[in-house]
């Protein structure tokens, strides 16, 4: 009696997705085809590690998971990038940094031309920026001292 209802019920839900199916647009038919052909090649990459033949898993892998990356929409992978992005470091709050601090931060001696100011901060930025393996806290402390000193 079990076995005939439990075939019963599966026929039941191959009917629903079958009238599912035809009711489907053709872009959402296309995108599921893709993701079933991405996921199966997925999971042959896993049984081709899992079996010892590496270099075919990671061509499969290659192939596959690229497609699959590309199914996800922008806005998803725009915020998965955000979530690998360092924390930007903001400038301290509070009462801002003194002339003198300033001239001290970018070496420079009271009185320096806007020229000798400008040359000071590219050439310190250059070494302390962020993008060039430097620290973001002292390019932040670099920029605060050329906003004190030039108008």
């Amino acid at each position: 009696m079990f076995p005939l209802f439990l075939g019963a019920l599966a026929l039941g839900g191959l009917l629903a997705a079958m009238g599912a199916f035809s009711r489907a647009e053709i872009a959402t038919l296309k995108s599921m085809g893709l993701w079933i052909i991405a996921l199966a090649g997925i999971s042959l990459a896993a049984l081709l590690f899992l079996t010892g033949r590496e270099p075919a898993g990671l061509g499969i892998l290659a192939l596959t998971g690229t497609m699959a990356w590309n199914l996800v929409p922008e806005r998803v992978r725009r915020v998965a990038a955000k979530r690998h992005r360092r924390p930007r470091m903001l400038p301290r709050r509070g009462p801002g940094m003194t002339r003198a601090e300033a001239y001290q931060v970018l070496g420079l001696q009271p009185g320096a031309s806007e020229q000798a100011i400008r040359e000071a901060h590219r050439r310190l930025m250059r070494a302390a920026h962020p993008d060039a393996g430097g620290s973001a806290w002292l390019a932040t402390r670099i920029n605060q001292a050329r906003d004190v000193l030039l108008p």
